[in-house]
């Protein structure tokens, strides 16, 4: 578990559509028919796609009616373009909203995509990542059940890539000499704080934590009766009326002088 703990990221190393399926990469059963066919297909890369993978970029969301010389003028500002592929539907021609754009170099590739993901193009915010076709070990597209990102409404979100990484994990440790369970995240040397100041090392629940061993001191009892006796009589002081075993006189005087402390303010 801590060589899991130690080689874990928010961003997939190779491509395991199990993990993808889930936000920590924890599940161990696909819970939907997308997982499932995108576990048992074998995807192999377009052999007739040209380009150095290394400078190629994704761009993603784009509006149907963004066109190759739209992104042309997009993306030169940033450096030289080698090559732009919009991707379109073989049978109508209409775009499928995701292009490739490789670059003459690696090093302009890198700040497009650090610095110009969710830019503008066409009046729409673009997704901007690398092409992961044929850099991704184990990679699977959309179309057979793999991917990464989606939408909530598709009910097919799948983690591990920049729009949407991994979270961490949630590990299950026992708590107390009766073998209690609790969760935690990784890191969540908080979380061990604050149960041990909550309960006791048998796991039942601490009532008054002031008296945790370890905390700012112990406070007697007499001490606690003490505060608790003068924060009830500045309590009655400030508003007689929350005592119900004040008299009613009592009540009236004091009323009396807030009235009379008011006017001698106004005046």
């Amino acid at each position: 578990m801590e060589e899991d703990i130690e080689s874990w990221s928010p961003i997939a190393r190779t491509y395991n559509p199990l993990r993808a399926g889930s936000i920590d990469g924890t599940d161990d059963k696909p819970h939907d028919r997308g997982i499932a066919r995108a576990i048992h297909a074998r995807y192999k890369p377009n052999k007739g796609v040209q380009g150095d993978p290394s400078r190629t970029l994704f761009i993603g969301r784009l509006s149907p009616n963004t066109t190759e010389d739209s992104l042309r003028a997009a993306f030169s500002v940033w450096g030289s373009i080698r090559s732009i592929r919009l991707v379109r539907d073989v049978v109508t021609g209409a775009s499928k909203c995701y292009a490739f754009v490789e670059f003459c170099d690696r090093e302009i590739a890198k700040r497009v995509c650090h610095h110009g993901n969710h830019m503008n193009i066409d009046d729409v915010k673009v997704f901007i990542d690398w092409e992961l076709g044929r850099t991704l070990a184990g990679w699977v597209p959309r179309r057979l059940g793999g991917g990464l990102g989606g939408k909530k409404e598709s009910g097919q979100l799948r983690f591990g890539g920049r729009d949407r990484p991994f979270r961490k994990p949630i590990l299950m440790t026992t708590r107390g000499r009766e073998g209690r369970f609790g969760w935690e995240r990784f890191g969540g040397e908080r979380r061990r704080r604050n149960f041990a100041r909550a309960f006791a090392s048998d796991g039942k629940p601490i009532r008054d934590k002031g008296r945790v061993s370890g905390e700012r001191g112990r406070r007697t009892e007499e001490g606690e009766q003490a505060n608790e006796v003068r924060s009830r009589d500045t309590r009655e002081k400030e508003w007689p009326c929350r005592n119900r075993h004040n008299n009613t006189e009592d009540v009236r005087e004091w009323k009396r002088n807030k009235d009379w402390e008011r006017v001698r303010d106004r005046d």
